[in-house]
């Protein structure tokens, strides 16, 4: 039967995949993508890496497809004539011989393995006790990968300031995206005073959990930014102002502790980065505390967009029509 499922799961991937690449209309390209995301979560869950099933359902499915949704929408006017192009047919046999070559170099890859496959799961396995947390992941991604995951949080923060950038001179400083407007009585802003709640309950127990069990700051920080979307366009909120000293302060405030506790390794234990005997899981956890905001500050000025209202009253009527 387990293996009956996984053959279902496994083709409905591969169909989900191609049906992505070969829609012609971007919003049923995204929605198979977002689609691909959750049933790859699912792939992940079977294979006992339900971290990485939380952040594939979070970060693949939920939050990259609301950016590419996004994205759609922008391109709408456009899409028309971009379907109505066709490619020549010595650019499709281009396309399909370097499709089918990179899929047999990575398949002869796989096949070139050595048995059993190199891995360096017994050292991770054998040092863990070391870093004071119980869930391997975490231990990874802030011990043994902890540079990895400090220029991650770097290139989120190069990636809004990107995002900002897409403004125009006249909102710069302003608020990101359209303020929302709903009826005060509706479901939606019924669901957005019940929902927050609970989600800042899961979100920070996941925060909590993730240094022993199956959670973390990037899964965490998903369902808090959803939360606060989920305020915003409700129409109960309005987007911070990006000029707002809070704001940004938030969003360096992580990368610059990571960094500060990578210059104090150097000090105490010798190595950026390192962590003297007995403080890894502190050290370890005042970065993920400081990651945090910086985490959900981001992916929510992310999802609402470069900056499309000034300071003045006109910037905003115009806008919001």
């Amino acid at each position: 039967m387990t293996t009956l499922v996984g053959g279902v799961v496994t083709l409905l991937l591969l169909w989900l995949a191609l049906w992505t690449v070969v829609a012609r209309d971007a919003f049923l390209a995204v929605a198979g993508f977002v689609v691909y995301g959750l049933l790859l979560s699912l792939v992940w869950v079977r294979l006992a890496g339900i971290d990485v099933a939380l952040t594939e359902a979070a970060i693949g499915g939920g939050l990259s497809g609301a950016l590419l949704l996004g994205a759609v929408g922008r391109l709408r006017g456009t899409e028309v004539a971009a379907a109505a192009e066709r490619s020549g047919a010595g650019t499709r046999v281009v396309a399909i011989v370097a499709s089918v070559s990179v899929s047999v170099v990575l398949s002869l890859c796989v096949l070139a393995l050595p048995e059993p496959a190199p891995t360096l799961a017994p050292q991770v396995a054998r040092m863990l006790p070391s870093t004071g947390v119980g869930n391997p992941i975490t231990g990874v991604l802030l011990a043994f990968r902890a540079l990895d995951t400090l220029l991650e949080a770097i290139v989120l923060v190069i990636a809004l300031v990107g995002v900002w950038s897409l403004a125009p001179d006249r909102f710069w400083g302003g608020r990101p995206g359209l303020r929302y407007m709903t009826d005060p009585d509706g479901i939606l802003a019924y669901l957005a005073r019940l929902l927050p709640p609970i989600g800042i309950v899961v979100g920070m127990y996941l925060f909590w959990a993730g240094a022993d069990h199956p959670g973390g700051k990037f899964q965490s920080a998903t369902i808090l930014a959803a939360m606060w979307m989920l305020v915003q366009m409700a129409g109960l909120a309005d987007a911070p102002r990006i000029d707002n000293r809070w704001v940004r302060g938030g969003v360096v405030i992580g990368p610059l502790a990571f960094v500060a506790v990578g210059a104090l390794g150097a000090w105490t234990a010798g190595a950026f980065l390192g962590y003297p005997d007995g403080w890894a899981k502190p050290m370890i956890v005042a970065i993920e505390v400081a990651l945090l905001p910086t985490l959900v500050l981001i992916l929510a000025l992310l999802l609402n967009g470069a900056p499309a209202r000034g300071a003045d009253p006109a910037a905003v009527r115009s806008s919001r029509r």
